[in-house]
């Protein structure tokens, strides 16, 4: 039986190479993945004791619309509790989003090189994506507003942005809200938001009373490090956080996310810790690409987007066959370029020996 025609040429998603399967292929003991954008501390220590009552319940469906963990949301972020919606991770609402909004002809608004799911998802509804090329590895918002048409419905923004790093400041998103006609909605993916320290970055969630249409991202996957057990959610207007409740499918926040994510935000101490750690590797990575002569974009989030000067596989398969491993650019529309996850200080210091080592005998 044939599929539908317009998904027969969709790419599928490529993650980050498995250390399993790295240390098969390679016979290596140890390995160290920055590939992933994962968080190399782990979760708070607290998340797995907290687990051990919940499996009593495995038997039983979770609470659909999680409303403990919508309730402790609402207390932390000091919003009413019908502006959360729960995610099976983040990229589960975008998947909810383009569902809700998009019919075919429609368009969406990107940029060329961001996360990919947004075209998919634009594309699986029979929308087309228009792809606003980046500017120095950031969002063209005046580009993105001359790509505004009357077929526009969605504007996705990944702020900072994956891959680049790079963000857009608070003063250039409220100037460009304002000039988005109001039956549009903007998306700001904030999946790295906690591991930003530039103090122009957005205070998205004081914008929601002057632009209903603006929906913000947020996920347990990264700074929270719970990426395997998939919690992400939505902020937004309640009456956008409704319809999108329309089409979320039953219980897709399982009952073992919704406990280790409520047991984590708590856990305030371990996120500034993992900030810090992060701001720390991230500033060596890029003062060691500034002493090299290598460029990489302004990183804030937990990776880095840097220049090998050539072609990126050849430092990608070097890198692989000491046991690091890293996500080449050619994946990522920057063919000289690899990204790498800020590991721990040790992980960092060395991915920087080890790519130093290339570099001297390239």
């Amino acid at each position: 039986m044939k599929a539908k025609q317009r998904i027969q040429d969709l790419p599928v998603y490529q993650p980050g190479k498995p250390l399993e399967e790295v240390k098969r292929e390679l016979g290596l003991e140890e390995v160290i993945k920055l590939a992933s954008n994962e968080n190399p501390h782990g979760a708070s220590p607290t998340v797995w004791p907290s687990l051990a009552a919940e499996g009593k319940q495995l038997s039983l469906y979770p609470e659909g619309t999680a409303p403990l963990l919508r309730a402790d949301l609402a207390a932390f972020y000091g919003l009413p509790e019908n502006s959360f919606l729960l995610g099976n991770g983040s990229d589960e609402i975008v998947q909810m989003i383009s569902r809700s909004y998009l019919e075919q002809g429609d368009e969406v608004v990107m940029a060329d090189v961001t996360f990919p799911r947004y075209k998919t998802h634009a594309l699986i509804e029979g929308a087309h994506a228009i792809e606003v090329p980046l500017k120095e590895g950031t969002h063209d918002l005046e580009g993105m507003l001359a790509a505004i048409t009357e077929r526009t419905r969605i504007i996705w923004i990944c702020n900072p942005n994956n891959p680049t790093g790079t963000m857009v400041g608070h003063n250039d998103l409220i100037s460009f809200l304002k000039k988005v006609p109001d039956h549009i909605l903007v998306v700001a993916d904030e999946a790295y938001f906690e591991y930003v320290t530039d103090e122009t970055y957005p205070d998205s969630l004081s914008l929601f009373s002057l632009f209903p249409s603006f929906i913000v991202l947020r996920t347990f996957s990264k700074i929270y490090g719970l990426a395997a057990i998939r919690a992400g959610y939505a902020i937004a207007h309640p009456d956008i956080i409704q319809t999108l409740h329309r089409v979320r499918e039953p219980f897709n926040s399982n009952r073992l996310a919704q406990q280790a994510a409520r047991v984590a935000l708590q856990d305030q101490e371990f996120v500034r810790f993992c900030r810090a750690e992060n701001e720390y590797g991230r500033t060596l990575i890029m003062s060691a690409q500034e002493e090299w002569g290598l460029h990489a974009f302004p990183a804030h989030g937990n990776f880095v987007m840097m220049d090998t000067g050539e072609n990126a596989n050849l430092a990608y398969e070097f890198l692989l066959k000491h046991g690091i491993i890293v996500r080449p650019g050619t994946l990522l529309g920057y063919p000289t370029y690899i990204r790498v996850t800020v590991g721990t200080r040790e992980q960092t210091e060395h991915f920087l020996n080890v790519f130093a080592h290339y570099i001297s005998h390239r």
